[in-house]
C-alpha cells in the first residue's frame, strides 16, 4: 500500500519516456524514412471541394483562406462604383427617380441598407444587389444600365 504514495507520476513533453509528439510528414523522403524507423503512420485526405464547385467565382478561395488564416479577414464588400452607379440611376429624372427611402420599401429593405450600399460601405448582400437591380433596371455585376427592351 505504501508503494502507491510514493510514486511519482511526471506529466510533460519534456518527460523521459514519454511518447513523442505528433508530426507532419511532407515529402516521400521523410514519409520512407518514418517507416523505416517502425513509426506509427497516418494518412488524413483533404477534400477541396468548395474551390471546385463555382470556378467563375472566388467565394470558395476566400473561405479556404479564412479557415487557413489565424488574423481577422475583412468580410467583401460592395464596390463603390456599383454604388455610384445605383445612385445615378436613382438620382436621374424619369421613371427611377426615388428617394433612398422609397428603393427601400421597394426593395424590402432598410433605408440604413440602401445607404450603406450606395456609399460602398456596406457588406456584399447579392439578395440585396439583385433585388436592387431589379427594381432599378439595372446589371447587379456592374451596377449600370440594362437597354430598355
Amino acid at each position: 500500500m505504501s508503494d502507491d504514495w510514493d510514486t511519482v507520476t511526471k506529466i510533460g513533453s519534456k518527460v523521459t519516456g514519454a511518447s513523442q509528439r505528433e508530426t507532419v510528414v511532407r515529402g516521400k523522403g521523410a514519409l520512407n524514412a518514418a517507416q523505416r524507423t517502425g513509426a506509427i503512420i497516418g494518412t488524413e485526405k483533404k477534400f477541396a471541394t468548395g474551390n471546385t464547385v463555382n470556378k467563375a467565382g472566388s467565394e470558395g478561395q476566400r473561405l479556404t483562406k479564412v479557415d487557413r488564416s489565424d488574423d481577422i479577414v475583412a468580410p467583401q464588400k460592395v464596390p463603390a462604383e456599383i454604388g455610384q452607379n445605383i445612385r445615378n440611376r436613382r438620382s436621374k429624372e424619369g421613371p427611377y427617380k426615388m428617394t433612398q427611402a422609397q428603393l427601400a420599401q421597394k426593395v424590402n429593405a432598410q433605408a440604413n441598407d440602401i445607404k450603406l450600399l450606395e456609399s460602398g460601405d456596406a457588406i456584399k448582400n447579392q439578395g440585396l444587389l439583385n433585388r436592387v437591380a431589379r427594381v432599378l433596371k439595372i446589371s447587379p455585376k456592374t451596377g449600370l444600365p440594362l437597354d430598355d427592351k
